[in-house]
């Protein structure tokens, strides 16, 4: 999709998104819709909906126009794929109503929508998850950073008793927490956001997924609810977070799908792209048990400026080991609680 592409340039996935001002972008950009072929006044099949609408979208510059039209008609067919739809459904005359929710789904792609907006959800490993604009989209690389984390659980779980728990910072979806939860039956999670937004979607897809018992979500600030936050968390074994990380002078490199419908506080990491990481550090070894870890997902310029500042400034956190993601670059970040 459109987001593999753009984000390996501009190396951003991020955290939950802040409520303000992404709304009213996202709103702006719905009404001016580019115009969208004319409805068939005669009667056609899902194929022909495709050519129709993969053409219209190359014409007018949208990206990714075939997967685009094939990911919306499938999951209006009722399923995922257009290759997973059976042949004799792809050539049956659709009927006025299916028409008609083609060509509605199909027009807000046009000003660039993302998909997973349109389509209101999108398979993050082995889960389904309810996607809703501003709440931030999880990316493939997010996957690995859950594999990363889950590796490391499972063998840390191994050399001792006690009971596992995450707080995960910036949940959005709830991607990261719940895909942890689903692969550890004895781990116990706790995910913040400072979106409100990101925070009734995380609790939604908790709860669809049968989650809601081991998962406590947060409507708060890693900066301005600090000593909150602080307050309620102690004795936590791990800490996750995919943050906004982006350096300031990169949004206005963002590609339309990423500037007009993803927040730009959740994007924007600060002129160096390390505004939240570096608080999430500074409050990390308070509420770590001994040798609990923090794993990050950064941007690849950040690690080693991630290790210097973490020597220099806070006591009691050791940098362990930068981890490459699937196409070699710079792009997780594990760090460990010195044992007092």
């Amino acid at each position: 999709m459109w987001w593999r592409r753009t984000l390996s340039r501009s190396c951003r996935w991020c955290l939950g998104c802040r409520h303000s001002g992404a709304k009213r972008i996202w709103s702006f950009h719905y009404r001016a819709l580019r115009s969208a072929p004319a409805v068939p006044a005669g009667r056609i099949t899902a194929l022909q909906a495709l050519d129709i609408w993969k053409r219209h979208f190359e014409e007018e510059g949208v990206t990714e126009a075939e997967q685009s039209s094939q990911y919306i008609i499938a999951h209006l067919l009722g399923a995922k794929t257009i290759e997973s739809v059976e042949r004799q459904r792809l050539t049956e005359f659709l009927s006025k109503e299916k028409m008609e929710e083609v060509w509605q789904l199909c027009s807000r792609r046009l000003s660039r929508m993302p998909v997973q907006y349109i389509i209101e959800e999108w398979d993050f490993r082995d889960l389904t998850l309810k996607m809703r604009p501003p709440v931030f989209i999880p990316r493939p690389e997010t996957e690995e950073l859950v594999e990363l984390v889950l590796t490391d659980l499972k063998s840390r779980s191994a050399d001792t008793e006690t009971r596992q728990t995450c707080l995960e910072v910036g949940c959005g979806s709830g991607a990261i927490s719940l895909s942890l939860l689903k692969s550890l039956p004895q781990l116990e999670a706790f995910a913040l956001d400072r979106s409100q937004d990101a925070v009734d979607l995380s609790r939604e897809n908790a709860l669809r997924l049968g989650l809601q018992d081991r998962l406590r979500v947060y409507h708060m600030d890693v900066i301005k609810d600090a000593e909150r936050i602080l307050g309620l968390f102690s004795s936590v074994s791990a800490l996750v977070s995919n943050p906004p990380y982006l350096f300031s002078e990169d949004m206005a490199s963002l590609e339309p799908e990423i500037f007009r419908f993803e927040d730009h506080a959740a994007l924007d990491g600060g002129e160096n792209g390390l505004t939240v990481i570096r608080q999430i550090l500074t409050l990390a070894s308070d509420f770590l048990l001994n040798s609990g870890r923090v794993y990050l997902e950064v941007d690849p310029r950040h690690p080693p400026l991630i290790q210097r500042w973490v020597e220099e400034n806070v006591e009691g956190l050791q940098y362990v080991e930068t981890q490459n993601d699937i196409s070699g670059r710079p792009r997780f970040c594990i760090l460990q609680k010195a044992v007092t």
